[in-house]
């Protein structure tokens, strides 16, 4: 038996290593903090031996697959990780940055729910979809999830929106009360079934805004490096900090888009924000116009060139918002670990 320490939260963790320990070196998930790190059984200081006397009996786990999240423990109802990609500006790169994250977390195994909240409905557009329902028809409760979450990508799954959602917002308004829950309430028994929710919003501020980050625990702000959006980061601030007198929201991350390095403004502007807001700051992504022409090909990123800068970066991104720095390195990054069960 060995004991491994998790590096994130110190977690100790009884394992039996024994019939893998020829290859040496795993990728192992602690379960007290979601954290996946790769050991080496030799030369590790999360490492320690322990007496047969001290070990616990071993459960003989089964094994998972690289980016398969933990399991839960039985009983335990799936709580997803709900992310909007929200600025109140246009233009900076929200659907791009929603349906790459979406995609990439799918691709390392996470299952994923994308939701676009926008009335031009590029979400499904950019995926090379035309969904026959969506939002709406989930809102409105004309039709059943079963009928309005559409399969984009193994592990993508897409609640599609369009130009009906600007009658969901009417009817959204005319609520007496308790509008700002209308998604919540609607998404309350679908989204357990995923790891990850990732909701799309339109520019702008307005009822179906508030719904999503009434219903959002996390939001990642995409902001290109130009002073306009330095200006609309600044008033989608203080809309959140509205919000935030009923529910308890907060900007998680900033994402950095459009970077020209041949420039020296972006630069400026990208310092700026690292000065401003610090840790929250992501690795920026740079301009790419691969970026701009994978959506007329119905492919993401990671499908139209997986090779270029935007592909890259947007990985980036998902090993940031997964806190796994294993996933969508490439197999040659990997290649040599064994994958074991979640301690």
């Amino acid at each position: 038996m060995t004991i491994i320490v998790c590096p994130n939260c110190s977690r100790k963790h009884h394992a039996d290593t024994s019939k893998i320990a020829a290859k040496k070196r795993f990728v192992v998930r602690c379960k007290a903090c979601d954290h996946k790190f790769l050991i080496n059984l030799d030369h590790n200081d999360v490492v320690q031996p322990v007496s047969a006397a001290a070990a616990p009996a071993p459960t003989n786990p089964q094994p998972m697959a690289a980016g398969t999240p933990a399991p839960q423990t039985p009983g335990e109802p799936k709580t997803p990780r709900k992310i909007c990609v929200s600025l109140s500006k246009g233009g900076v790169g929200k659907t791009t940055t929603a349906v790459s994250l979406s995609a990439g977390l799918a691709m390392a195994g996470y299952k994923v729910l994308l939701i676009d909240t926008d009335t031009q409905g590029q979400s499904s557009f950019m995926l090379g979809k035309k969904p026959p329902a969506g939002l709406t028809e989930l809102l409105t409760g004309e039709l059943t999830p079963k009928e309005t979450i559409f399969e984009a990508r193994p592990n993508l799954w897409l609640l599609s929106g369009g130009r009906s959602l600007a009658g969901v917002k009417r009817i959204i308004d005319k609520k007496s009360f308790g509008s700002e829950w209308t998604l919540s309430e609607a998404l309350d028994s679908i989204d357990k079934d995923y790891d990850y929710v990732i909701i799309d919003t339109s520019p702008g501020w307005d009822q179906l805004t508030v719904n999503v980050l009434f219903y959002a625990t996390e939001v990642l702000t995409p902001v290109s490096l130009e002073v306009m959006s330095l200006h609309g980061l600044a008033e989608f601030t203080k809309n959140l900090h509205a919000i935030k007198k009923y529910k308890d929201i907060d900007l998680t991350y900033i994402l950095p888009t459009f970077l020209d390095t041949r420039v020296e403004q972006p630069k400026n502007i990208y310092r700026k924000l690292q000065s401003l807001y610090g840790d929250k700051v992501c690795t920026p992504i740079r301009y790419d116009e691969q970026l701009s022409r994978s959506p007329s090909h119905g492919e993401t990123i990671f499908e139209f060139l997986p090779d270029g800068d935007g592909a890259a970066d947007y990985a980036a991104l998902v090993r940031t918002i997964s806190r796994n720095k294993m996933i969508l390195l490439g197999d040659n990054k990997i290649q040599d670990a064994t994958v074991v069960p979640s301690l």
